[in-house]
């Protein structure tokens, strides 16, 4: 190995030694484990293990990826076990016990892996922060009910929400707020109450409809409004 080089199939030596170069910090196999490197160790052909290999391939890379059996090199172990890996069609594959055991010299980390834990430490990337979710919505007040859809319908809207009968109850539009808006104080789903005051009381379509157009109130809803309208074909 040059200087400023990793050979495609590094040893663990090799591996710390161009990493501490390259960030002029210590490295050792532990190190490289908790950072998330796989190792490999090349396996040859044998009737014991046949059923790593698929037909023609007699030698290939396995990966050491069982935590059991990381944990055992990265607690300082003097030599590598395998108990479980992929075979040669990259398919995991739990082996019989006591498994593979294998000298520590043995190890080999891929130089495509390494370049890329390289990358990530020297230009770590943005921690993205998700968003607040959005605040699931409930329903309008009963104030707000009586503001945008009071004037739409002849009845006393007011007296109907607190009955609480027909389109207005619980089975209807009308929702309860959490414990601690109080037991008896609920939400109206104004989607829900606009199909049924149309369908039940013969509230004129083109009104609910300029009403989630033009409202403030049911601005939040407008999206749930529009899909529904398009099951409805209308």
């Amino acid at each position: 190995m040059t200087a400023g080089t990793l050979p495609n199939n590094a040893t663990t030596d090799e591996t710390c030694s161009w990493l501490s170069e390259q960030t002029g910090t210590p490295w050792n196999l532990a190190r490289l484990l908790e950072a998330g490197l796989t190792p490999h160790v090349w396996l040859d052909y044998s009737e014991e293990h046949a059923g790593l290999f698929a037909e023609g391939i007699t030698r290939y890379p396995a990966p050491i990826f069982f935590v059991e059996d990381t944990q055992r090199l990265i607690a300082g172990s003097d030599d590598v076990l395998i108990r479980m890996t992929r075979d040669s069609d990259r398919i995991s594959f739990k082996l019989k016990p006591p498994g593979i055991t294998m000298p520590l010299d043995a190890l080999r980390f891929f130089q495509r892996d390494v370049a890329a834990l390289l990358e990530d430490i020297l230009n770590p990337k943005e921690e993205v922060v998700a968003p607040a979710p959005k605040e699931i919505l409930k329903g309008i007040t009963k104030d707000e009910v009586l503001r945008v859809f009071g004037g739409m319908v002849k009845l006393d809207l007011e007296k109907s929400l607190l009955s609480g009968i027909g389109i207005f109850g619980d089975d209807g539009a009308r929702v309860r707020k959490n414990s601690r808006a109080g037991k008896n104080t609920h939400l109206w789903n104004p989607v829900t109450l606009a199909l049924g005051l149309n369908d039940v009381y013969r509230v004129p379509m083109s009104h609910l409809k300029k009403a989630f157009a033009t409202q403030p109130d049911l601005r939040p809803w407008k999206d749930a409004w529009l899909e529904s309208l398009a099951l409805l074909g209308e």
